[in-house]
This record gives C-alpha cells, structure tokens and sequence, in this order.
C-alpha cells in the first residue's frame, strides 16, 4: 500500500489530469525481474527465477488493474524487446568507450561456488554501525556502499565468510560525469521533494565513484560482448531502460518522440 500511495497514485492523478486537459500523455510502468531478491526467493522456494518473475509480474498488474491505476502499458523487464534495448544501449556506450573496464578482487563464495552479488553480501556498516548493511547501502543511513567496505562480511547464501578473487567488470565512470550532475540536481532541481534531494546531495558530497554496470550472475541480461561469459548487466542499469522498451512495444513507430525530442 506505501508503494501504491506514494508513487503509483500520485501518477495516475497526474496522467488523469493531463489526458483531461487534452494533452498528449504516456503513462509508462512495468515490473523489474531481474533484482537479487528475486533469485534469493527462487533458491528459497526451489524454483527458477523465471518462475517467481512470472508468478509476480501477473499479481502486480492485476492489482494495478483492479486498483484503476490508469497505465498506458504495463511490461517487464525480461521480455525480448526489453533484453534487445538494454544490449544495445550497453553497446552504444561502449562503442563511444563511455565505459571502463576494471579488473577487481570481489568477494567469492567458495561454499555456493560463485561470486556474490552486493545483495549476496550483508555485514556492518561502515558509517551507522548498523550490523544488516547490504553490499551496495546500508538501508538504516542511506549511504552507497561497495562490498569491501562492510565490516565482517558474510555471505547471504550459505553465510560463510567469503574469500576474495579478481574478476572483471565495465563500469560507468560518474565521477567524471559530477560537475554537470551537481550543477543539475542541486542548482536546477531544487523543487525535489526534500528526501530526494537530500539522498542526491549525501551521494555528491561523498564524491560519484565508477559504478560497475555488470556483475557475475545466471540470472539476467548477459552482457552482448565475446569475452564477458557469466556476466549480465548490472539490475540498476537494466530496469530504468524498461521505460524506453515499454514504450517501444507499445509504439513501435512512434516511440522516439517520447524519449528523443
């Protein structure tokens, strides 16, 4: 119900009063599937990923449907003209050399047999203390956080102590890319709703580091490069493309208008 109260509502008073005015409106949501949770509640139930997104993605629009929230569409983020835009817009910006290639030590789980995930990785936060940090934030403060910098470390798949090993990853570089970011959220958009903004400016003022936009997992989009086998796009870098592939599918010869005008 927050979730519902907090953003889909709003929307759809919103949308309603734009298509009442006249004007022309695109209401655009759908479910992201490929988050760690997902794989976590599938290895829980002993089931596929596949099975859980599409045991969810159905409840979800359902509900949305029965509530009257008024989407233009609802789609997903594991459908095939999903999976081809976010490969292409993966390689657009490598083609344009937008990413870094980084090899690192990250943490493997010899137990399970694989490297973990942010998500797979839980310990102490470094900044609140607070002992159920994840390995991206710490839910309590807010912070961003990399695995390395939890404080005794476990793996949330077997709950063993993880061990290090070099793997390789693309990263976008946002450090580079902070100045305008700076100048746009904090001086331009000041009209953020305070939390917002708030969260914005924690993450400038800790200075934007390269974020990894792939990870080592079997559930997701692989990365669409020869030398990146077992590797798929980075969840945070996939779902927000889903507006851009939601609106292709519902107009496929109309959709550039929405998102390049």
């Amino acid at each position: 119900m927050g979730h519902l109260a907090g953003v889909y509502v709003p929307a759809d008073i919103y949308a309603r009063y734009l298509r009442l005015k006249g004007e022309e409106t695109l209401f655009v949501g759908g479910s992201d599937e490929h988050g760690i949770p997902i794989t976590i509640r599938a290895r829980k139930e002993g089931v596929t990923p596949q099975d859980i997104v599409d045991r969810y993605h159905e409840l979800i629009k359902k509900s949305f449907e029965e509530f009257g929230i008024s989407f233009d569409i609802y789609s997903r983020t594991t459908s095939d003209i999903h999976k081809k835009t976010a490969s292409d817009m993966f390689l657009k910006i490598y083609e344009n050399d937008g990413f870094q290639e980084i090899e690192s030590e990250q943490y493997y789980d010899e137990e399970a047999g694989q490297f973990l995930a942010d998500r797979y990785i839980t310990g102490t936060c470094p900044h609140c203390s607070n002992q159920r940090a994840y390995g991206d934030q710490c839910e309590q403060c807010g912070t961003s956080l990399s695995p390395t910098d939890l404080i005794n470390p476990k793996s949330a798949l077997s709950g063993s102590i993880p061990v290090m090993r070099t793997t390789k990853h693309w990263y976008l570089p946002l450090n580079e890319h902070e100045a305008w970011l700076r100048e746009w959220i904090l001086t331009e958009h000041k009209e953020w709703k305070s939390n917002v903004y708030g969260q914005c400016k924690s993450w400038l003022d800790l200075g934007l580091q390269p974020r990894a936009v792939s990870r080592d997992l079997d559930w997701g989009i692989p990365v669409p490069l020869k030398d990146a086998e077992g590797k798929v796009l980075y969840v945070w870098f996939d779902a927000p493309i889903g507006y851009i592939s939601n609106t292709k599918e519902l107009l496929p010869n109309d959709w550039e208008k929405w998102w390049k005008d």
